[in-house]
């Protein structure tokens, strides 16, 4: 399943990248986020999440890797998750786009393969679930680049 969509954020470029390219910002905003241990720094990641799919919540334990970074334009990351009889692949990237006044345009797209014991309940249910978790996200990682100090 292919996701994508855009988010205009009110900081410059730079801010934006240096927020998104940054584990410990993301981590405060992603939904379902149980913990996060830094493998190699600014390279790769291990996180557990909890997802819920309808009444089911299922738990997965992914690595995830920057495969591709361009600063401050581009950044491709890579996801494999094992939960118990299912696993999830993940490849996601990002365009920032510099805009007037010091505005900064986010383009995102994910691509996203289930397979095993939760792939027909997820195939159901994934449209509307991640639409409702990348506006949690977005809005949360928006708020904190916009509202965090400048600094000189």
């Amino acid at each position: 399943m292919r996701f994508e969509g855009s988010v205009a954020i009110n900081a410059p470029i730079d801010k934006v990248w240096a927020s998104l390219t940054d584990p410990n910002v993301v981590s405060q905003c992603a939904p379902g986020l149980k913990s996060m241990d830094i493998i190699e720094p600014d390279k790769r990641f291990n996180v557990v999440a909890s997802i819920g799919f309808g009444a089911v919540k299922v738990n997965f334990d992914a690595d995830v890797e920057f495969v591709e970074l361009k600063p401050p334009t581009y950044a491709m990351v890579k996801a494999h998750g094992k939960a118990p009889g299912s696993a999830v692949d993940v490849a996601s990237d990002m365009h920032l786009l510099e805009g007037p006044d010091g505005t900064t345009t986010l383009d995102w797209t994910a691509n996203v393969v289930v397979v095993g014991s939760i792939a027909g309940l997820a195939s159901r249910l994934m449209s509307g679930i991640t639409k409702q978790l990348s506006a949690q996200f977005f809005n949360c990682i928006k708020g904190k680049i916009e509202g965090a100090r400048v600094e000189a």
